[in-house]
């Protein structure tokens, strides 16, 4: 459109520039990302077959580690699971190990509920962390929109899932996930995403469609009354009728936002640090994949936490750092 609507009314926001001020570093660890040196320890090999189980049923060929291996390759190439066995089969072949490969099909069922060894959490050594938190959809791998309105046929299964992630802004490490349906709101998802930070926080970011008095007395609850919450009211929200004589923070940023605009409230809060998370969405869907391929919840779940782990090891390769020059 030539002429925008309400132009005159629009915020005119300058676009900022930055300068990346460590190619060389930044542009090892793309490079890093893409490296198909793989390599398998003694130790590895030696916990690649799961120990015999105490219990009654079938033994188990396959450890944890090795399903975990193989399912991380797929996450990080994006393969299905044919070529994802094709791909450990030519791995093994080649390092000449002495090791059976799952096939697809044992993948596919050991990948429901997989218990993933824990990770090295970055965030645990910066001390106090700053928490962003937001969602995004993912699409299921499969029938979709159009099948259903060409032919009027009726989809078998859910379309959506939402993704919800937490983004520490100090170290760019993911430190809780979750996988729901779409029909899971934000503020319901936020009481798993808590459960799995184990740091103090000392700022909690997210967008509107966290607020309420749910959300904030569960923040008050597992974080503390010392943590910074930054949750823009919407912009028919009125203030406490306390307001005057205990104003709440809620009460604050109303205040703040009828005296500087929202847009500067968003300036002086640091709301605006909430951008990265969505970065970090875009970048789950370009390197992990917009869509789902398992049809089973329990495998798309694992699937999630597999890209969580690949992202975080991506990340802890080397990020770019800026500077802004206007």
């Amino acid at each position: 459109m030539p002429h925008k609507f309400n132009s005159a009314r629009r915020d005119k926001i300058a676009r900022q520039r930055h300068r990346v001020t460590n190619w060389s570093e930044y542009n090892e660890s793309l490079r890093r990302r893409g490296d198909l040196t793989i390599w398998v320890g003694e130790d590895a090999q030696a916990q690649w077959s799961a120990a015999r189980r105490k219990s009654q049923g079938g033994q188990r060929t396959y450890s944890e580690l090795a399903i975990t291996l193989c399912l991380t390759l797929r996450a990080v190439y994006g393969l299905a699971l044919h070529q994802t066995q094709g791909l450990m089969r030519s791995v093994a072949g080649l390092m000449g190990l002495n090791v059976l490969v799952p096939d697809f099909s044992t993948l596919s069922r050991r990948g429901k509920g997989l218990e993933l060894p824990p990770a090295r959490c970055q965030s645990a050594s910066h001390g106090p962390v700053h928490l962003v938190v937001d969602s995004t959809g993912l699409k299921v791998f499969g029938e979709g929109e159009w099948l259903e309105n060409k032919h009027k046929t009726k989809v078998k299964r859910k379309r959506w899932r939402k993704l919800h992630l937490g983004l520490d802004l100090s170290s760019g490490e993911i430190i809780c996930s979750d996988l729901t349906t779409d029909d899971v709101g934000d503020p319901t998802a936020l009481r798993d995403l808590l459960d799995q930070v184990d740091v103090p926080v000392n700022r909690f970011i997210a967008d509107g469609a966290y607020d309420g008095a749910q959300t904030r007395h569960l923040l008050e609850t597992r974080l503390g009354k010392n943590t910074e919450v930054i949750i823009p009211p919407p912009r028919t929200a009125v203030a406490s009728a306390d307001c005057a004589r205990e104003p709440t923070v809620r009460d604050r940023h109303i205040v703040e936002i009828q005296a500087k605009g929202r847009m500067g409230w968003q300036v002086s809060s640091g709301y605006n640090q909430r951008s990265r998370v969505e970065t970090q969405m875009g970048r789950w869907k370009a390197v992990i994949g917009r869509k789902l391929r398992a049809r089973n919840f329990e495998n798309q779940r694992t699937k999630a936490r597999m890209g969580v782990r690949v992202l975080n090891k991506m990340t802890g390769l080397g990020r770019p750092k800026f500077e802004r020059i206007a």
